[in-house]
């Protein structure tokens, strides 16, 4: 089914929905996956459809998720109405603007603490309830070989360095030790939408994994799409680890250096990985936007390696003496 016929079958399905034909539809936006999104407004009301084709995603762990955050007052949109077998969703329209584009000097530490806030509700989430996958070592492993496949191979046609695979189990090492609860996995700027109440509206959630308690945090605290200095973020990380122990997510005994230690190295085992996806998408999936944000993306990898000199100096020489970034 082409993606004009696609929403031909979204406006008949609507329809059959809403009831009536007096509804306009226009594009809201896509995503890095196979998803589509449509904004649907009749009179003074709004929705967002959802168009996920079935041959690319399967919307039922969407769907199940969403669910479950809802039930647990995460702000995530509301199923209305959905069609499983043609992978079409009604959802309730948290409007178009994202974080990313309210963040400034002034903003930010707003944003940021009811963004972190709202990270301790979905942590709170009693994972044995959720039945989600296990962000375990072969997914963790899986993520990681993204990194030499398409960011040193396919883009700068460089071998990896030997003792890749040495590093990665010292990443993967990091994320199992540290306490595991609800991860949404791509907890950033572009995903926390900007609603008049109780803002943030969690989008992109359909990916959540059980896993390491410091991945959503460095998601958002090292976003890949905006730079903060590193005192703001000692600055979150620390109101973050109040929260956290404060409602019994991280244990008393644990310090904060030994936090930030996880907070790191998380952020490195994710970065490493976007550094992957972001190749990948440019050059199997014609999405060449996201080569703008290897730069910095490149930039955390580097930053965390030398802060790690004893565990991490030959890859942090090797990405200081042999990975260029090619000219955009």
């Amino acid at each position: 089914m082409s993606q004009d016929k696609r929403l031909q079958a979204i406006q008949k399905w609507l329809q059959e929905i809403l009831k009536t034909g007096h509804f306009t539809i226009v594009p809201a936006s896509s995503d890095a996956s196979f998803r589509r999104y449509f904004r649907v407004v009749l009179g003074a009301k709004s929705w967002i459809v959802m168009d996920a084709p079935p041959h690319k995603e399967d919307v039922s762990p969407f769907i199940k998720i969403a669910n479950a955050f809802f039930e647990q007052n995460v702000h995530v949109p509301e199923i209305l109405a959905y069609d499983e077998k043609q992978g079409f969703l009604l959802l309730t329209d948290f409007g178009s603007i994202d974080y990313l584009q309210q963040l400034n000097e002034n903003s930010v530490h707003t944003y940021y603490k009811q963004a972190i806030d709202a990270l301790i509700q979905i942590q709170l989430i009693n994972k044995n309830s959720m039945s989600l996958p296990l962000y375990d070592q072969s997914l963790l492993q899986r993520e990681m070989d993204l990194f030499p496949e398409w960011f040193l191979q396919k883009h700068l046609s460089i071998s990896a360095p030997e003792q890749l695979q040495s590093y990665f189990d010292l990443l993967i090492e990091n994320a199992l030790q540290q306490p595991q609860c609800v991860v949404h996995r791509d907890f950033h700027s572009r995903n926390l939408m900007d609603t008049p109440d109780n803002s943030p509206g969690i989008i992109d959630f359909q990916d959540a994994v059980i896993g390491p308690i410091s991945y959503d945090l460095v998601s958002l605290l090292r976003d890949c799409y905006i730079y903060w200095p590193q005192n703001k973020i000692d600055e979150w990380l620390k109101y973050y680890f109040s929260q956290a122990q404060q409602h019994g997510l991280i244990a008393n005994n644990t310090t904060l250096e030994q936090f930030t230690i996880w907070f790191d190295l998380m952020g490195l085992q994710r970065h490493i990985k976007v550094l992957g996806i972001f190749c990948r998408l440019n050059y199997r999936d014609n999405k060449a936007n996201y080569l703008h944000d290897l730069p910095l993306t490149l930039h955390y990898v580097k930053t965390v390696c030398q802060r790690y000199p004893e565990q991490l100096s030959g890859l942090s020489h090797f990405l200081e003496h042999q990975v260029e970034l090619p000219t955009l």
